[in-house]
């Protein structure tokens, strides 16, 4: 009975120093080495962001900021005797950081067909062979001329810096190019 009662004895204070171990504060390699990777790869996206100009230079600097700000707290942590929660919570955070970078390099799809850029270049084409081959005046020449400047001005203005337009300026653009197309075509 004695050593059972020893034994029982040693089982309560084996659970007691081992549960309390669990709950002190201790260093985290595992979780160090984690984060340093989860940040590298953070980093990686957004560069590749910025290279396919996926991201534009407002949305990376926001990314590149909130990083910083989650390895300036993972400096505080490394190599120092902290609870596990806050290991979790840093991990939490990079872990949002890193879903808010996937949406923002996941866009929709654009539109089929040439974007308007092109559509500019292939109407400029349009208008000098339209002046060559003597089908345009030189009034409507002018006129055509001038409202495909106008546009070419906002189409630069919206995607100066290599930025992409918003959805709405981009889509005001393509009907701009629209109309002037059919204009075009009523003089053929």
């Amino acid at each position: 009975m004695k050593n059972f009662l020893l034994l029982a004895v040693f089982v309560v204070f084996g659970l007691v120093f081992f549960s309390g171990c669990a709950t002190m504060p201790q260093t985290w390699p595992e979780n160090e080495r984690n984060t340093e990777t989860q940040m590298v790869v953070i980093q990686e996206k957004i560069g590749e962001g910025l290279q396919t100009r996926t991201l534009s230079l407002d949305e990376s600097q926001v990314f590149l900021t909130t990083l910083k700000g989650i390895r300036t707290d993972y400096a505080n942590l490394r190599d120092r005797r902290v609870y596990r929660d806050e290991w979790d919570r840093l991990s939490l955070r990079l872990d949002g950081l890193e879903e808010d970078i996937d949406r923002a390099l996941i866009r929709p799809a654009r539109m089929e067909g040439p974007g308007n850029g092109d559509r500019i270049i292939a109407i400029q084409r349009r208008i000098d062979d339209e002046r060559i081959s003597s089908r345009l005046l030189a009034r409507e020449k002018r006129e055509f001329q001038s409202r495909l400047d106008s546009i070419r001005r906002e189409y630069f203005r919206m995607t100066e810096d290599g930025r992409y337009p918003p959805r709405e300026e981009s889509a005001d653009v393509s009907q701009r190019l629209d109309l002037l197309e059919r204009d075009l075509d009523r003089f053929r």
